[in-house]
């Protein structure tokens, strides 16, 4: 049941680190949101994901979750491609292929770590972060080093120099092999205090990474091209998990794994479409625009998730 209590624990949380981040972002040396990434990335991140494992639900049917993703994924990608094909956009929007492949990524790839995670864990509880973790690693980040690259490679121009190398990208990535590490260490028994310790520490991890996404946002500029953008955020954090959410519940998933998965779906575009934009010469206004512009729509859209189908 939704209730006041569980908007106030997640949106506090949600506003202040990342409110915080925007402050610290314009105030602090533009060094520091890359050191604090590279820290969460290598350490925090995977060490988050294996205190948390230890408390989820592992059972076979939570593996239908980057299924899921990926499905998600296609979605996004053929509304988005229709809008293309169909004009239905001004052509002073998306006439240039440039702006296709973004407008493209923007609808496919979600922020599903380091804004999922947090948003899974506080309002369906670390017994089904398995699903957020699964639906991550093996959805989103796939698709957008694996599927988002070649699509990028086809709309844009690549820099020899900066273009990410996708296998290596996918293997130096620590959330994968956390997540195992974390599953083979579900068996190893400790203490309470102990147990307590690392979940106050895996939490420590999720506000610095809300910290981070504020710092990031605070070094965004451009605003332009609003309309395409909102169109891209309307595939992204709309249909598809509108979509998706009325299919998975007529397959005869419900209550928490399908609260789980549609939060997942309905994540604001991933910082990867604009790593990836900038390495292939597409339309960086208009990532950048919507990147934020989704980060701040999810505090309007979060509410019609729960409503929906926080009680099925």
């Amino acid at each position: 049941m939704v209730d006041w209590q569980t908007f106030a624990r997640l949106y506090l949380p949600l506003i202040g680190w990342i409110g915080l981040g925007l402050v610290l972002g314009r105030t602090l040396p533009s060094a520091v949101p890359m050191h604090l990434g590279k820290v969460l990335f290598w350490v925090g991140v995977p060490l988050s994901i294996m205190i948390f494992i230890r408390q989820s639900d592992f059972s076979l049917s939570v593996w239908l979750a980057p299924i899921v993703a990926w499905l998600a994924v296609l979605l996004g990608i053929g509304f988005a491609w229709s809008w293309i094909h169909l004009q239905l956009v001004s052509p002073h929007s998306l006439h240039r292929r440039a702006s296709q492949g973004s407008f493209l990524l923007s609808a496919m790839v979600g922020n599903t770590g380091y804004l999922g995670y947090p948003v899974a864990l506080t309002l369906v509880g670390p017994q089904y972060f398995g699903w957020a973790v699964l639906y991550d690693t093996l959805g989103s980040t796939l698709a957008a080093y694996g599927l988002g690259v070649v699509l990028a490679a086809y709309f844009g121009q690549a820099d020899r120099q900066t273009s990410p190398n996708i296998l290596l990208a996918l293997i130096k990535n620590p959330a994968l092999w956390s997540f195992w590490l974390g599953l083979a260490g579900r068996s190893v028994l400790l203490s309470p205090s102990i147990e307590q310790s690392l979940r106050g520490l895996g939490w420590g991890v999720i506000a610095l990474s809300l910290l981070l996404l504020g710092m990031r946002l605070s070094q965004l500029r451009s605003w332009h091209h609003v309309q395409p953008a909102s169109i891209s955020l309307g595939i992204k954090m709309l249909i598809v998990p509108l979509v998706g959410g009325y299919g998975l519940r007529w397959l005869g998933i419900t209550g928490a794994p399908l609260l789980v998965l549609v939060l997942q779906m309905s994540m604001p575009p991933a910082f990867a479409t604009l790593i990836i934009t900038e390495a292939y010469n597409l339309d960086r206004e208009l990532s950048v625009t919507a990147l934020a512009i989704g980060s701040a729509l999810i505090l309007l859209t979060l509410p019609v998730w729960l409503w929906l189908f926080g009680g099925s």
